[in-house]
């Protein structure tokens, strides 16, 4: 069993920064591939801000150039670091892992930029 803690996120203004971390806990014998992050906004699909993979890092169109992932492999962490935040980019984030070839998901976290 893989539980994902996602950490971080809350309320700012337009243009400021937020950090978000996820930590993989339990039974975690191998290291995970792949880890990111997802958002979902009210009335949205849940679609992907930026994730890491073994041999690559993905970011959505609408973040790249403001949002940074970084992982830490021998921790299974991963953060956000969020800058310029704009009102589009409230939503709840999900941190995501793959392991083994199955999907684990996080509670989420609340981003919330509004002035």
């Amino acid at each position: 069993q893989v539980l994902l803690v996602e950490s971080g996120g809350g309320l700012v203004q337009p243009g400021g920064s937020l950090r978000i971390s996820c930590e993989a806990t339990g039974n975690i014998l191998l290291t995970i591939a792949t880890m990111g992050w997802y958002r979902q906004a009210p009335g949205k699909q849940r679609e992907l801000v930026a994730e890491t993979t073994a041999r690559r890092i993905n970011y959505a169109d609408a973040v790249r150039g403001r949002f940074t992932i970084s992982r830490d492999r021998g921790e299974n962490m991963v953060d956000l670091q969020m800058n310029n935040l704009k009102p589009e980019d409230t939503a709840t984030y999900y941190c995501h892992a793959v392991l083994s070839g199955q999907d684990y998901w996080g509670k989420g976290t609340q981003v919330t930029v509004s002035s």
